[in-house]
């Protein structure tokens, strides 16, 4: 197989020529061997390489010992909640979340949803399913099914707070996992009218990508709720642990503003409450939790990071700039579907349109995350440490610099030769001229 599918917090490749059955099959083997697992449920999503890779995945798992409960088709989100709810000591989603069709891949958490990635046991699976020297066992395991949507439906419906108030939203699911998300909302069609689009498993990725990091997979939807005069909009990706949303002019709701939002809503319920933002966030995010009662502390980017220093902290929630939000009710998993209803909550509760809440929010000028390839990527986060001496500087994930009116994030890729530039502004001229600024050092063009 090629070693280059294990990712730092995932195994993700093209089927059949970077992921086949053969792969599948000793990932599972070295996935029982190593944790030593002796229960496991595995969802799986709508690819059209999933049942097969399944089956062989499955017969790994039950061959060195491991009894499997099978999920079927499920959300990642749905795959964390079991982890919680059955007796197990492992979940797998077998997902290539929102990439292309051909791709494939899995992501492994412990029992409690504990995720796994390459510091924390990721790399040794990945050496001992190349290795193929898998250990002889006793017995060979058994396979069950369980359907965990009904518990996962009934749970989440159970947050919605919306009174008398009646909603009317637009869902994008890209033909992918979220359709399975949508009876969540037949819980409280009393309260929100759903208008969907693209929401035909028959026909997985036969639209655009399901991916709403990038914004011109939403205009779909944006025309979509201009069009019905609808409250809200909201895109899952393809495995429904991310969501993005847009207001109900269609214009796009920054992802990091959403993190403030959520926070809001969350610590009217539990006042006091420790919330997690990631770095990049805008600096508005740390001052609504704050203003709100809440103690806010930036993160470094990814979801082992994230969930790990939730657990540390005793964090009730996070939110991070690629549309992933954390919740403790998911055992400090991914939420996608939490997260609208909490939105449709704080609606219900200010009376007004969602646009008037976002604008509240939106305080400083944030430029999002800007890639530059680049040959030495050290070599220029040293440079930027030297010339950005005078200013607060954090190195929680890649360098962090922060003056009184601006601050700018720099940081790796850990895949790819790529320097990502994040950067805030109290006005947008000083944004823009910050920006250019830094790219002239780290794209080697300055004057």
């Amino acid at each position: 197989m090629n070693r280059n599918i294990f990712k730092a917090y995932d195994i993700r490749g093209i089927y059949p020529t970077d992921i086949d059955e053969d792969a599948a099959y000793q990932i599972g083997r070295a996935v029982a061997q190593y944790f030593s697992l002796k229960n496991v449920a595995v969802g799986r999503d709508v690819r059209e390489s999933s049942p097969a890779l399944f089956s062989e995945l499955v017969r790994g798992l039950t061959e060195s010992g491991a009894d499997v409960i099978d999920l079927g088709l499920a959300t990642t989100p749905m795959v964390y909640f079991a982890a919680s709810r059955l007796p197990v000591d492992s979940v797998i989603s077998l997902t290539a979340s929102h990439n292309p069709a051909e791709y494939n891949g899995l992501k492994i958490a412990l029992a409690g949803a504990v995720p796994v990635g390459l510091a924390t046991g990721l790399s040794e699976i990945r050496d001992l399913a190349i290795s193929g020297e898998f250990s002889v066992v006793e017995r060979t395991g058994i396979i069950t099914a369980e359907d965990i949507k009904p518990d996962y439906y009934s749970y989440f419906a159970s947050f919605a707070e919306l009174g008398d108030r009646k909603f009317s939203i637009v869902v994008d699911s890209a033909n992918a996992m979220g359709v399975l998300e949508l009876p969540i909302y037949d819980h409280f069609a009393g309260n929100v009218s759903v208008t969907n689009i693209w929401n035909d498993l028959e026909h997985p990725f036969a639209c655009h990508e399901a991916n709403p990091l990038k914004t011109e997979t939403l205009d779909e939807l944006r025309a979509t709720v201009r069009e019905a005069g609808a409250d809200l909009g909201l895109a899952y990706d393809g495995d429904a642990d991310r969501v993005g949303f847009v207001d109900e002019q269609g214009e796009i709701i920054p992802m990091d503003l959403m993190t403030a939002l959520i926070a809001r809503e969350i610590l009217r319920k539990k006042p006091g409450s420790t919330i997690l933002y990631d770095l990049r966030s805008s600096r508005s995010v740390r001052e609504i939790i704050e203003e709100n009662g809440g103690k806010a502390i930036q993160c470094p980017v990814g979801h082992a990071n994230i969930k790990r220093l939730m657990r540390e902290t005793g964090a009730v929630f996070a939110g991070e700039l690629s549309g992933h939000y954390y919740f403790e009710e998911n055992s400090t998993a991914e939420s996608s579907t939490l997260t609208a209803i909490l939105l449709l909550n704080l609606m219900a509760e200010t009376d007004g349109p969602v646009s008037s809440l976002v604008t509240a929010t939106h305080r400083y000028f944030h430029s999002g995350e800007i890639n530059s390839e680049v040959a030495d990527k050290d070599a220029i986060l040293e440079k930027l440490k030297e010339k950005y001496a005078d200013g607060k500087l954090t190195e929680i994930d890649g360098i962090k610099v922060e003056y009184p009116t601006w601050w700018f994030n720099v940081r790796g890729s850990n895949t790819e030769p790529l320097l990502r530039l994040t950067l805030e502004a109290d006005t947008s001229e000083h944004m823009e001229q910050k920006k250019v600024e830094l790219l002239g050092i780290i794209r080697g063009t300055e004057v």
